[in-house]
């Protein structure tokens, strides 16, 4: 794989964050949901249409379960096969720390700590050198670590910044789409990035054929998520 060291970009939270609390299902537990209740509203909801979680016609060789990155339109593709895929939008690498390549997801993390590696705090040298997960936490509520690099698949406490070349060379998303996706991709899973300037995936979905993708019934953080406001773009 091709990339560049990841660096760091300056956080700074809001005196007084917002906080979100995920709608309640029909059976009680908490988690995205589709539709907006009026008990709260997911963090998908500030997204563009282009953006949202949805299922689109895609035609790739490659085998349901792939994770395929289209840099170029910051956007993230779950195959499902028979020509589908659920798409997300997603925030990738700003100018200098894009890359592409083929990695595979090693680990994957509810809640996950940060250790800012040594080369943001060599740069950034007033960034925390731990941070706990939780809402707090810039790696927002899931991560999929990608082979030995140190490039992952996290959420992020600013959606605003989803569609935006904003980050040090990770992929984000959502809170609400990365708990969907971390309960779709396996251990093992392929993760293919595509570059920046190249051709983008194997081919553009049809977004005249479009439905909504039904959320995974699966067990999630009960607990509400902080959505600190970041100052310029966030970390990682």
């Amino acid at each position: 794989m091709s990339s560049s060291p990841a660096s760091a970009q300056a956080l700074s939270y809001a005196n007084e964050p917002m906080t979100l609390q995920w709608p309640r299902g029909a059976d009680g537990t908490a988690g995205p949901q589709d539709q907006v209740t009026g008990e709260g509203a997911r963090d998908t909801d500030v997204l563009p249409a282009a953006l949202r979680r949805q299922i689109v016609d895609y035609d790739t060789s490659e085998a349901p379960g792939t994770v395929i990155i289209d840099t170029p339109h910051t956007v993230l593709y779950y195959v499902l096969g028979g020509h589908r895929a659920i798409r997300y939008g997603v925030g990738v690498g700003r100018e200098g720390f894009t890359w592409a390549g083929v990695e595979t997801v090693t680990r994957k993390a509810e809640w996950p700590d940060w250790i800012p590696p040594s080369e943001m705090i060599a740069r950034q040298p007033y960034l925390p050198r731990f941070v706990a997960g939780g809402p707090g936490n810039p790696l927002g509520a899931r991560a999929m670590y990608l082979g030995a690099s140190k490039y992952r698949i996290h959420g992020t406490n600013d959606p605003t910044t989803i569609g935006k070349f904003v980050s040090s060379g990770c992929i984000r998303m959502t809170n609400t789409d990365v708990e969907d996706l971390f309960g779709r991709v396996s251990v093992g899973a392929k993760v293919i990035v595509l570059p920046k300037g190249g051709r983008a995936a194997a081919s553009r979905p049809s977004l005249a054929k479009v439905s909504r993708v039904e959320t995974p019934r699966l067990p999630l953080e009960s607990r509400p998520v902080t959505a600190a406001n970041l100052t310029g773009s966030a970390l990682y």
